[in-house]
């Protein structure tokens, strides 16, 4: 069977570096058939503009929020293999090259591990745990890529998620029987935000959020609480209500 990837990156004022990722990405990506599309939330800087400098395709989101962005994307790709990466992460290499064997190998749906671009002992401790495969250290900067049939099974991520889309995904797909992976090599991640917050503040905060989230509380609530507790020029509220009528995992 023929396989065609479709790297789908949601971008929000990523103008300074979102070239330099689509440049690494075809890199990693020679000799496989791949695509690259970017789904832009509404980006104020150059983000656009960069974007139809290079070859990837530009996806303008009707609806701002990371979740909706990523089945913007979704919608757009043709191929039967789809990576989900976060656009301040850098992609080991040959990723796509792992990712296929890994789908071959009969994993339709896993990520990389997770390493920060800092030598900071609790990042690296933190990173350290992304090696197994649980659900509470899945993040969306390790990437994530499952099968189109898998994907379009599971409905697709959540249009009314902002914060924790990846990991509500992930524990979506597995209740849908994916045969998840965690790949041995690492992605690499900023860790701008953790610095600018302080490192033990950051984790402490993003524990309070994630624990709020597992006891109900709506999408609402949950950026209000990361707007409160974190400094982050880039999370959009959404106008919208949360949907009520999607299932909850």
């Amino acid at each position: 069977m023929h396989n065609k990837i479709s790297v789908i990156i949601p971008t929000y004022n990523e103008g300074d570096h979102i070239a330099n990722l689509i440049s690494e990405i075809k890199r990693h990506s020679v000799g496989l058939d791949c695509e690259i599309i970017v789904a832009d939330g509404g980006s104020i800087d150059e983000t656009a503009e960069s974007v139809l400098t290079t070859t990837a395709t530009l996806v303008r989101s009707s609806q701002k929020g990371r979740g909706a962005q990523l089945n913007a994307g979704a919608e757009k790709a043709t191929g039967n293999i789809l990576f989900f990466l976060h656009a301040d992460s850098q992609p080991p290499e040959r990723f796509l090259y792992d990712v296929l064997e890994a789908v071959k190998s009969g994993h339709n749906a896993g990520c990389f591990r997770l390493k920060f671009d800092s030598n900071h002992w609790f990042l690296g401790v933190n990173a350290w745990f992304t090696r197994f495969n649980v659900n509470a250290v899945r993040f969306g900067d390790q990437g994530l890529f499952v099968t189109r049939e898998l994907f379009d099974k599971t409905g697709g991520y959540r249009n009314d998620y902002i914060l924790l889309e990846d990991q509500e995904m992930v524990i979506r797909l597995k209740k849908f029987g994916a045969r998840f992976k965690v790949l041995k090599k690492s992605m690499t991640t900023s860790a701008r935000k953790y610095l600018e917050n302080g490192v033990i503040s950051l984790q402490l905060n993003f524990f309070i959020i994630w624990w709020n989230y597992y006891l109900g509380k709506s999408q609402a609530e949950l950026v209000k609480i990361y707007k409160k507790r974190i400094l982050d020029t880039k999370i959009q509220e959404e106008d919208a209500t949360p949907k009520e009528a999607l299932a909850k995992p």
